[in-house]
């Protein structure tokens, strides 16, 4: 799952949702060093992402795209997964998208001491196109797809993945809505063990 995901199953802890956002940029034990909240959301973030690669239905999604992005297909999927939340967000939620997201950011304002070196840098970009409400459009997840391309040195091919999304748009909206039930179930029995 992409950014979206992970802070929608955060519940409703500013510091998990903290915590599970940077986890990526947080290697092996480093995130000892962090508040224990902090520490949950890390930890959420490494089990969401063991259940998601292992899911049958998350691969049925991969194996679309594996053809023409290799080992890039899950992370493509993943950003495809977080348009779908996106795009769907009244069936998950009855606050706004929008409020939603602005409610995270400023989280990260108030806990800017705590963040990592790596979340602070993506910070002000990631706010200012506001990621996390462009991924309601196709047009949206074409540029996020883009970004991480040129990170890639163009070498991934990530901005014409939306080429894959609209062919088989109802098919991975219909895999997403499947998977994400049980990610929620799993994401939420897993808060509660934290």
């Amino acid at each position: 799952m992409n950014f979206l995901a992970h802070i929608y199953l955060s519940g409703d802890n500013d510091l998990i949702k903290i915590g599970n956002f940077m986890a990526d940029g947080i290697r092996g034990k480093h995130f000892e060093s962090y508040p224990l909240e902090i520490q949950k959301g890390i930890i959420l973030h490494r089990a969401i992402d063991t259940f998601t690669d292992a899911h049958p239905i998350f691969r049925q999604s991969t194996k679309r795209l594996h053809e023409n992005y290799h080992h890039y297909a899950g992370v493509i999927v993943d950003v495809f997964y977080d348009h779908f939340l996106a795009k769907n967000w009244q069936n998950y939620s009855d606050e706004k998208l929008e409020k939603f997201v602005e409610r995270f950011y400023q989280s990260l304002h108030d806990n800017k001491n705590i963040l990592s070196d790596r979340t602070k840098e993506i910070m002000p970009y990631m706010i200012q196109h506001n990621w996390l409400v462009s991924y309601q459009t196709v047009e949206g997840i074409n540029r996020i797809l883009t970004q991480m391309d040129h990170r890639t040195k163009n070498e991934s091919k990530m901005r014409f993945a939306t080429n894959e999304l609209s062919e088989f748009y109802l098919d991975f909206e219909n895999e997403f809505t499947n998977f994400f039930e049980e990610l929620i179930i799993y994401s939420n029995d897993k808060i509660i063990t934290l």
